[in-house]
């Protein structure tokens, strides 16, 4: 196996020695260099280019989105955003992540070293799945958007049963309300940017699960909302879900779709992660095929791991269709191949041609 070779950008000389132990003591992965600010770090490359870039985005003389623009336009490189969980350090991670990032790992401003330390596993697994991401599917958009990262992996990997158990009556049959649910992650927030502003202000209710830390879903779904025509945020428990709107998971949550007579709903709760995800997809799938059966399309989409697969399978036998986005278009082919695998996909089409899935359900 060949080692990925890292490269820190972070102003903290905390940062750059704490991510540097925890990576550096991980099979296959070596960090080259950690750097203060991009110019060091573009001196550096010059010599040995790097498979991953873990990146801060808030340093002096150049700033990591400009960076990354750059970056993205010259030579695409994997890059996983280092950034601190405030609301104003979500908005601007959104917007990196819109520039070609592959997903995020948060950092708090306090007890810095001990958060990194607990979130070695999540790092480690960012990074390795950024290695492992095609990059060349990330070209930067004019404007923000973002994309997931990996939670920390558990020992035990849990599944919907924990939140809602599995349907145990017939399908509900074909009425005029339909609903679709979404599920993605790694490379996920550009696809979703993708689709969602290919789609037309009369649409179809779509609930929307993307794997996303807490407090950056909110900045997500504003900035999906600024260029779709569809009206897009972050959702709350008891929200009704609406032709012309999407509502998008809020992170640190799962959300299930219910139903109440002819109207859809959906319903925000705690609970454990399930597939290592909170949200997760898995619980979305399960409980459209609870409440919607043959009403619901469910669409998988990018991103590493098989969140998702199992719901998806339980939606097709209740009678929903369901469609993958193909391996050719996926920045990780791993949820959707999962999908394909359990018998639990109609089709896969290109993620082009997704939005024109989602309308055939007016």
């Amino acid at each position: 196996m060949n080692v990925i070779k890292v490269i820190i950008v972070d102003d903290s000389a905390v940062v750059r020695q704490v991510l540097s132990a925890l990576l550096n003591a991980a099979s296959g992965i070596t960090v080259t260099h950690a750097v203060a600010n991009p110019l060091l770090a573009i001196e550096r490359m010059k010599v040995q280019w790097p498979d991953v870039i873990v990146l801060d985005v808030e340093m002096p003389k150049m700033d990591g989105i400009t960076f990354l623009r750059k970056l993205m336009v010259e030579h695409p490189t994997p890059v996983v955003i280092c950034s601190t969980l405030t609301e104003k350090g979500a908005q601007t991670s959104v917007e990196a992540l819109t520039a070609g990032a592959v997903s995020i790992i948060t950092k708090p401003r306090l007890d810095l070293k001990q958060f990194l330390h607990d979130s070695a596993d999540e790092l480690v697994s960012a990074v390795r799945a950024a290695a492992a991401a095609h990059v060349g599917k990330l070209a930067p958009r004019p404007s923000p958007a973002p994309l997931a990262p990996l939670p920390p992996p558990l020992t035990v990997k849990l599944n919907a049963d924990v939140i809602l158990p599995p349907m145990d009556a017939r399908p509900m049959t074909a009425t005029t309300e339909r609903v679709v649910a979404i599920g993605t992650s790694t490379g996920g927030t550009q696809a979703l940017e993708e689709v969602l502003s290919a789609l037309p202000r009369v649409s179809p209710g779509i609930v929307v699960v993307q794997h996303m830390p807490e407090k950056f879903t909110a900045a997500f779904a504003a900035r999906l909302d600024s260029v779709c025509q569809v009206r897009v945020k972050e959702a709350e428990n008891n929200d009704r879900v609406l032709q012309g709107q999407v509502l998008i998971a809020p992170g640190g949550k799962h959300m299930l779709l219910r139903r109440t007579g002819a109207q859809y709903f959906v319903e925000v709760v705690d609970g454990p992660l399930v597939n290592r995800h909170r949200p997760s997809v898995d619980v979305l799938f399960r409980s459209a095929a609870r409440a919607a059966g043959a009403n619901a399309l469910g669409v998988i989409m990018t991103g590493m791991g098989d969140d998702g697969a199992a719901g998806m399978l339980e939606m097709l036998n209740a009678g929903a269709r369901t469609v993958a986005q193909d391996e050719a278009s996926c920045v990780v082919y791993g949820m959707p191949k999962e999908a394909v695998k359990r018998g639990g996909v109609e089709k896969s089409v290109p993620l082009n041609a997704i939005y024109r899935e989602i309308l055939l359900q007016l």
